[in-house]
Formats: structure tokens, sequence, C-alpha cells
């Protein structure tokens, strides 16, 4: 493959200046999740204390191979909710190896509000457990969790994709032959208790673990028996009497080096085929990313010099390089595998939507996971282009974009505006993974965009009905729109929601997608097949 050919004056006062800025917004990232992973009221660590229970994070430490990475997936999720007091959506979930082996884990967090549910608590063990489907990855369920945020239970208990999802998720896991183990740490309590009960393993620690459907305050108030938690769910219980648990450990660490030992004896299955190579690093610095990344969501950049600071020995075999040429194709290599990239250097037309379709198949043909680097504002607009058929070859490309049957991952490098989010495998496409960085801002359109269509639908309203038209109400609509967007469409907000996998920053982006990619190979290829295209 060619070596990409970088055109970047490190030396310019432009770089400079954008590196700056990208500098401060990873250093914010940084202190961001410092915050959420490790700052917690001293009560909450003396409790835990008390109790002889390490942090999530100590048992997740614990629990993965030494020297060993741990992608941590959704960290700041509820970061703009509950008034900042459930940091991490109160759960820790991620990748790691555990035993040699890729997993899954799901670790409630006590140190939040005892591990309550919150709403989006829910969404990311749902989402986490839907990864863990799609990729074949066993799950390890770190348990210790009070239940349900009570106050909030209309938002957690009754819908499709609120908590009952999470159990069915299990036994969808369950049917296809993907283990679970749950470390059954403190208590699991109300629906919490199929977590356990749901895994082909479970390990509960004496004292501190608990499983019951319902805890000593329900057991009173419905039945007016006084009981403690270890007499109704406790580790002897569970494991002498009435069988729901298998084993039982003394202390945290016990229980943890017997997850380790059950995972040991899974039994190896082989990753999905694709072309493996050595695997080599950039030839340019990943760190000249900040300097490359605009400043402003308006400005633009060509993505290539991206792609050459992400891929193996930055070498990119570019497909159709002079049809289409705002959108990038091509194929690259990152920690050896081998990846079709998919990249906005510009608006979608006509022909780059066609080429997109195009190289789509030809991935699929190759089986070849596909990477998308969005940087949008969406398809073009315009009666001529309504003539050339922009919608319907913008159809071609979502058709073939879902109808894919290789691995896809979504990288948010700038902006994702408006349709052209639907082509480049934006949430709603399957993805097996999607990341942003902390410049990425993501909406319908862009925010004088939409300030200046709501004013114009305004305007035109007051002059339909014969009313005077007041600039001072038009101004107030358009500000509005402006402050209601800046907020909205931020990459913390949109983490916050669980729109995506997590914040990255930009110089982690190749180790993320190296997880990502190799977790995604647990999972075989899908049948080929189309839908109809619209010619």
């Amino acid at each position: 493959m060619q070596v990409l050919k970088t055109k970047i004056n490190t030396a310019s006062e432009d770089f400079r200046v954008r590196y700056a800025h990208n500098k401060g917004l990873a250093a914010a990232l940084k202190d961001k999740l410092h915050q959420v992973r490790h700052v917690r009221p001293q009560r909450d660590l003396d409790r835990l204390a008390k109790q002889g229970k390490l942090t999530p994070r100590q048992r997740i430490e614990k629990l993965i191979d030494p020297g060993t990475p741990f992608l941590e997936l959704s960290s700041l999720a509820a970061n703009m909710a509950y008034n900042g007091e459930a940091p991490g959506a109160s759960v820790i979930t991620g990748i790691g190896i555990v035993s040699g082996r890729e997993v899954m884990i799901n670790a409630g967090d006590s140190t939040v509000k005892g591990g309550a549910w919150y709403p989006l608590t829910v969404q990311k063990i749902v989402r986490c457990l839907d990864i863990a489907i799609e990729n074949h990855l066993p799950v390890v369920h770190v348990c210790d969790s009070a239940g349900a945020q009570l106050q909030l239970q209309s938002e957690v208990f009754p819908d499709k994709y609120m908590a009952g999802r999470i159990f069915r998720n299990q036994a969808v896991l369950s049917k296809m032959g993907i283990k679970q183990v749950s470390l059954v740490m403190g208590h699991c309590t109300a629906g919490g208790a199929y977590i356990p009960a749901m895994s082909d393993y479970s390990v509960i620690v004496r004292g501190t673990g608990g499983v019951f459907l319902g805890g000593p305050p329900l057991v009173k108030a419905a039945t007016g028996q006084v009981m403690t938690a270890d007499e109704i769910g406790g580790a002897d219980l569970h494991t002498q009497l009435s069988g729901t648990v298998d084993y039982a450990a003394n202390t945290e660490d016990e229980a943890i080096a017997m997850g380790r030992e059950i995972i040991a004896q899974f039994q190896d299955k082989p990753k999905a085929r694709t072309r493996i190579g050595l695997g080599q690093a950039p030839l340019y610095d990943p760190d000249e990313l900040y300097g490359i990344i605009p400043d402003d969501i308006k400005k633009s950049f060509d993505i290539r010099e991206v792609i050459a600071r992400v891929v193996d020995g930055s070498r990119f075999h570019e497909y159709k390089p002079d049809y289409g040429t705002t959108l990038v194709t091509g194929y690259a290599e990152i920690w050896g595998f081998q990846v079709g990239i998919i990249a906005n250097n510009g608006i979608l037309f006509n022909d780059s939507t066609k080429k997109a379709a195009h190289f789509i198949e030809l991935c699929n043909q190759n089986n070849t996971p596909i990477l998308f680097l969005q940087n949008i504002t969406g398809y073009m607009v315009g009666r001529d282009y309504e003539i050339a058929g922009i919608t319907k070859d913008g159809a071609k490309m979502i058709m073939a974009q879902v109808a894919s049957h290789v691995p896809k991952i979504t990288v948010m490098c700038h902006a994702s505006y408006g349709a052209g989010n639907y082509g480049m495998c934006g949430r709603a496409y399957d993805g097996r993974f999607l990341f942003t960085w902390p410049n990425h801002q993501i909406a319908v359109m862009g925010n004088e965009q939409a300030a200046g269509t709501l004013v114009d639908v305004k305007r035109a309203q007051l002059e339909r009905t014969g009313a005077k038209v007041d600039q001072a109400v038009l101004d107030k609509i358009r500000d509005d729109t402006i402050k209601a967007f800046a907020t909205q469409t931020s990459a913390y907000y949109s983490t916050s929601q669980l729109w995506d996998d997590g914040i990255i920053d930009p110089t982690d982006t190749r180790n993320a997608l190296g997880i990502a990619i190799s977790a995604s190979l647990n999972a075989p290829f899908g049948p080929q097949g189309a839908g109809v295209y619209r010619f």
C-alpha cells in the first residue's frame, strides 16, 4: 500500500491555534473522566472499606489479566442528567481480557447511591449486553446494586428497552451459547436478582453478597417479617438451600479468583476470518491530530491527514481517488486488522454517494470490516441535485450500509448533521461501536440553519395572518434556538444520553479501534444479502 504524504505544516500559526484548542478539549475530557471515575464522597469510600468491599474499579483491575487494556464504554453517561448525582450512570461497562479471553464486563458502581439503577443506568447495561450479543462476547457481571431508583421507576421499569430488556438480553445470550458469570459482591435486589439467576455461573461473597427479589424493607412491608439481608438471600442460603448461586467465597479477592478460574475453562472459539497483518505504528505522530482538527465546526480539513495518524504505517490504498472526491474510500490496517475506510471530505454529492455504496459492497465481498470516519454536513440539496437523483442515490448508500454483513465501527471526528449521519452509519444503523471526539457536534442541521429556518417559518406565519412582524420576537426565536442547539449538539450531551459508546481522546483512537475490531471478530460474519436499489 502507498504511504500517505502529509501536507501539514506543524510550524504554521494555523496548526498552533488548532493544536492549543484541541489539546485544551482533550485536557478537559481527561479531567471529566477523572472526576467521574475516581472522585467520590469520602463517606461512601469509608462505607465500602467498613464492609470489607473493594471499589468497583479495584474489582475490575483484579479481574482482568495483568498488563492488558480495558476499553471502558460510555464513561460519561448521565454527565448532564440527574443534577450530576449519577456519574457514569452508576455502572461501569467495557471490554477486557480475563484468563486470555475477551469479555464484556458489567460492574455496578456501589459508590454511587449504592449502585441504584437510574433510567440511563438501564440503557447503559442494555447497550453493553447488545454489544455482547452482536460480538459474541462472554459477559462478567460484577453485581452490587441497590436496585431501581424508585422515584424514577416509570422510566426504568415498563417499556421495551427498559429494565426487562436486561434479562431478555441475558436469555438471548444463553440461547446463543454465550457464557455469563456473575460475581455477587453486594446486593442484587428486585429485578437485579435475575442477573445471577440467569447467568451460567455465579459466585457470591459471604456476609456482603445478597440475592433477593424483595429486600428486608420490602419483605417487612409485604409480610410483616423482620429479616436480615443474609437471612433472606445470603451466601449460605443460596449455595446450600436454594441452589440459586453456585459458589460461596469468603472474600472479594477469592470470588474474583473463582471467576477467573471459571472463565479459564471456557472453550476457545475461532474468530471470523479476515486478513490480519503484523501491525505497525503510524508513520506520523497521532499527537499531531490536535493541530489538524479545526477549532470551529464550520471549518474543513483533509480526512486523509487523520487516516495517516491512525492506520498501520500510514499506509492507505485509496479506492476511486478521482471520483466522488468529497468522500474518501480505501483499505488500510489498524493493529494488523484489515479495514475498509469510508471518510467524509465534504458534503455528499451523487457521485460520492454512489461510490460509497459500491465500496461497501466490495468490503462485504472481501469480508472486510468497515470504519466510518464522520465529518458530514449532509447530502447536497437543491433542484438540480434532486433532478440528478440525490435522494435515490442516498438511499442506495443507506441500503448498502444496512445490508452489510461485516462489522461496522464509526468515529465521529467533527460534524454529524442531517441524513449524512444516516448514510455514514450513525447510531441507528447497528454499528458494532460508535465513538466520538470531544469536538464532535451532532444535530439534524447546524444551529444557524435551524435558527434561520424557524425564523423564516415564523415570519411567513405572521405575514399570512396579517399580523405585525415583530423583529424582537424573531430575534428571540433565533437566540433561543442557537442556545438550545449549543447545548444539545455537544459531544458531552450526546454521550450523556448514550448516543455513543464514549468520548475518546483523538490520540487514543487507534487503540480503541484495535480493541473494538478484535472484539467484533468474535462473531461470525452474517449471510450476504441486499435490499432493492432504486436505479
